[in-house]
């Protein structure tokens, strides 16, 4: 949970100073729009930002920050702002048309209870049904003076046209890795090796970035990858297939060690372009990695990566499990 940085207002987002700054601005201006579709994937940090938007909204100090001390964003704080909404939805795949005008539409019309705005926070937002998203149009048209609402949406190409061109769109990219890094070393006070590596993992997404560091699996299943990519040049038919079988026995996870795989030969290629160990994701294995850069041509390195890529494509077009992986090893073994 994102506690310990919404108490710490804007200052607790990791990345996206652009959209900070723009929602600062708005707030400084005085023009903050009446919708807005906040986009980005899964772990983006869209429910925080927003929060932390609303929470600086209802702010009794009304500056570009949220004094985090006043009435109103201790309650926000605490989730018991009357004039803050954040909508519920009882199935996990979609938000119902009664939902929405129950929750939104029915209730909008009445004042804020104590506050300048009433605003809504609309989680999973692109899961609203066609009926839904018809039901929120009206408002959006026609908002009463006082209403702020937040779409927040993992995929905006599920939102009608119509919701998109009503609303003003800010989109949560990836952050960058260095950001992560720091990220987790002086907030979560993840070792900088460690750290190193699960900001590479995480690909931008500060979210499973926390989520990696918070459990043990991330660091066993790295220590598995890493031990089979070091003997994957001198394994035997029979290792193979043992290799293959425990994977199998862990197919959720098959992505994330196939990104790992990744990682591990990018490092070799790297090492083996630059003789540099600095910039290495796993320059702890710096022996490993040296050794392997000097068995592999440039070429059978691209080989590996282009069918570690191949794999995965693969495995989600439900090719055979056991077979796809039998063929990825023995291309690793053979260049």
């Amino acid at each position: 949970m994102w506690e310990q940085e919404e108490a710490k207002g804007f200052a607790g987002v990791v990345g996206h100073q652009d959209i900070v700054h723009h929602l600062q601005n708005a707030l400084l201006t005085d023009t903050t729009s009446h919708a807005y579709i906040i986009a980005g994937e899964t772990g983006s940090g869209k429910r925080f930002l927003s929060s932390v938007f609303a929470m600086a909204l209802q702010c009794e100090k009304h500056g570009v920050e949220p004094c985090l001390t006043c009435s109103s964003c201790r309650r926000a704080l605490s989730g018991n702002h009357p004039d803050i909404h954040y909508v519920v939805h009882e199935k996990i795949s979609s938000i119902s048309v009664d939902e929405i005008r129950e929750q939104v539409v029915n209730e909008v019309s009445i004042r804020p209870y104590e506050s300048r705005h009433k605003i809504y926070i609309i989680e999973d937002a692109s899961k609203m049904t066609p009926q839904a998203q018809n039901a929120m149009l009206k408002t959006l048209e026609e908002p009463p003076a006082y209403a702020v609402i937040m779409l927040l949406a993992d995929n905006v190409d599920a939102l009608l046209p119509t919701i998109v061109s009503r609303c003003s769109v800010l989109t949560l990219g990836p952050v960058p890795d260095r950001e992560i890094r720091n990220y987790l070393m002086k907030q979560m006070h993840v070792p900088d090796y460690q750290a190193e590596i699960e900001a590479s993992f995480a690909h931008g997404n500060i979210g499973r970035a926390r989520m990696i560091a918070q459990t043990s699996e991330f660091l066993e299943m790295t220590e598995n990858a890493l031990n089979q990519m070091k003997v994957s040049k001198q394994a035997d038919v029979s290792e193979m297939v043992e290799t293959v079988k425990k994977l199998s026995a862990e197919k959720k996870n098959i992505n994330d060690y196939l990104d790992i795989y990744t990682m591990w030969f990018r490092d070799v290629l790297l090492f083996k372009a630059t003789a540099e160990v600095d910039s290495l994701i796993f320059r702890e294995e710096i022996s490993a990695i040296r050794a392997r850069a000097a068995e592999s041509s440039y070429e059978g390195l691209e080989k590996i990566l282009s069918a570690i890529r191949h794999a995965g494509e693969r495995l989600r077009a439900n090719v055979n499990f056991d077979l796809t992986l039998e063929l990825l090893f023995l291309t690793i073994k053979e260049n």
